[in-house]
């Protein structure tokens, strides 16, 4: 087993014993959901309110660890495993630390969550521009449309820009804490224009080729 993954089961373990320590000192029913302003808007049961991430966590580094064994250009997935590795570790890392805040404020602390999602946010976006712009042609990691796949030139060309706007995506999210109130639109509404951008920026640079 790699150092990757013992740390990320590691980290879910603690996840899981500090959750099982405070189980007694948590209300029936805790915060689950926050809305744009930063208000609890939703609760559930103080069992899946301390354990749901963590079996999140675990689900979703037992499908990121098995992805690269089925994928048809698993070859191309070892050129930069070692970004992708780090990617588990990091998506790993951000659900907990979104399970810590989430006791934190359970057990009566005063969190404001405008203030210290932007920045975490904003670190995930930027490690996703990284492992963007090392990813090689495959079908499960990076933006994959039917031109990316269907051409390796053009799955560069994507990435490359791609790259660049995520992590352009991951600054401009720190503008979230000077207007926190507005906070999850100024990193929300980046993230998905680049997305649909880099679709049809992988369509035209495709049509391109065609002809």
């Amino acid at each position: 087993m790699k150092i990757s993954e013992i740390a990320v089961l590691a980290a879910i373990v603690l996840s899981v014993a500090v959750g099982a320590y405070l189980y007694p000192q948590m209300p029936d029913m805790v915060a689950s959901h926050w809305d744009a302003a930063g208000n609890v808007n939703s609760y559930m049961p103080k069992f899946w309110g301390l354990f749901l991430m963590p079996l999140v966590a675990l689900a979703m580094f037992a499908l990121l660890v098995f992805i690269p064994r089925i994928d048809p250009l698993k070859a191309n997935i070892e050129k930069f495993r070692g970004y992708f590795d780090g990617f588990i570790v990091l998506m790993t890392l951000f659900l907990l630390y979104v399970h810590a805040i989430s006791m934190l404020w359970n057990l009566g602390v005063a969190v404001n969550m405008n203030r210290i999602m932007p920045p975490a946010l904003g670190a995930l976006l930027f490690y996703c521009g990284i492992l963007i712009e090392k990813a090689k042609r495959n079908w499960f990691i990076g933006i994959r449309t039917p031109w990316t796949l269907s051409n390796e030139t053009v799955w560069n060309k994507t990435h490359k820009l791609g790259a660049r706007l995520f992590k352009g995506c991951a600054l401009f999210s720190v503008l979230g804490l000077a207007f926190q109130q507005y906070a999850i639109w100024i990193i929300l509404i980046p993230v998905v224009a680049s997305a649909l951008y880099l679709v049809v920026y992988s369509y035209v640079e495709f049509k391109k080729i065609a002809h």
